[in-house]
């Protein structure tokens, strides 16, 4: 394993390149968090971020998204520098599975109405059926891939599930559609540690089986190496570590 860290010059699918972030510019509360910070993803790469609080690991995340602004820097995903796209636009490409298993879901629809809306993300919304029944079957095939019983119970509330329930199941609908980039944002920390073991598991299938280039934040370190074949370790803003394969 290397500790070099990667130069994927000519390779890159994912690339932030000369970023440069500070938050609270010209207070008391001024933090520069990145100063020409640099990292490539090779496609089809499962890149795992650890580090302290603070140390700009889900930065990387919100500046991918386009959660948040740079004050410079390019960002590029598949050969397209997205750097003045908004989060709604990068979202067509960009999946995005939330810590809070309530944000990647809408708790008020049942589950078949939630696949419904994923089903058609990026298409044109207007006043037509929502649902297309053809689909349903589609939709129960999906859903047995989790092995939690929810392919029986399509009209049930999302909001009558459990955390690790609706985490699952925001898992499968980011990955609905085809996507370039799938981001976990520390997906499994809110639940409990069988949960956390069963959406690992989903996760690894998923990425594998739709060829998924994939970063996950986490604060577990055994899912960090378990998981990913790629490991990077930041702090302050800069990466220390960065090893990838065996």
């Amino acid at each position: 394993m290397s500790t070099q860290p990667k130069s994927n010059s000519g390779e890159s699918f994912v690339s932030l390149q000369h970023i440069y972030k500070t938050f609270n510019p010209a207070s008391v509360n001024e933090v520069v968090l990145f100063s020409d910070f640099n990292m490539e993803i090779k496609k089809g790469q499962f890149v795992s971020v650890v580090g302290s609080n603070g140390s700009g690991k889900t930065t990387i995340l919100n500046v991918l998204c386009g959660s948040i602004p740079v004050d410079g820097g390019n960002v590029h995903v598949n050969g397209k520098e997205i750097g003045k796209l908004k989060e709604f636009q990068r979202s067509h490409f960009i999946g995005r599975v939330f810590q809070d298993p309530s944000k990647g879901t809408c708790p008020e629809l049942t589950i078949l109405e939630n696949m419904a809306l994923a089903d058609n993300k990026g298409g044109s919304f207007g006043l037509h059926i929502g649902v297309n029944k053809k689909r349903i079957d589609y939709y129960r095939t999906q859903l047995e891939l989790l092995k939690l019983g929810l392919e029986d119970k399509l009209n049930l509330s999302v909001a009558s599930l459990s955390g690790g329930q609706r985490q699952a199941l925001a898992l499968l609908i980011s990955t609905m559609t085809p996507l370039d980039l799938l981001i976990l944002d520390e997906h499994t920390a809110a639940l409990d540690p069988r949960s956390s073991e069963n959406v690992m598991e989903l996760t690894e299938h998923i990425v594998r089986d739709k060829k998924l280039t994939t970063l996950m934040v986490t604060h577990n370190l055994k899912f960090a190496i378990q998981y990913g074949n790629r490991l990077v370790m930041m702090h302050r803003g800069s990466i220390v570590f960065d090893a990838a394969g065996e």
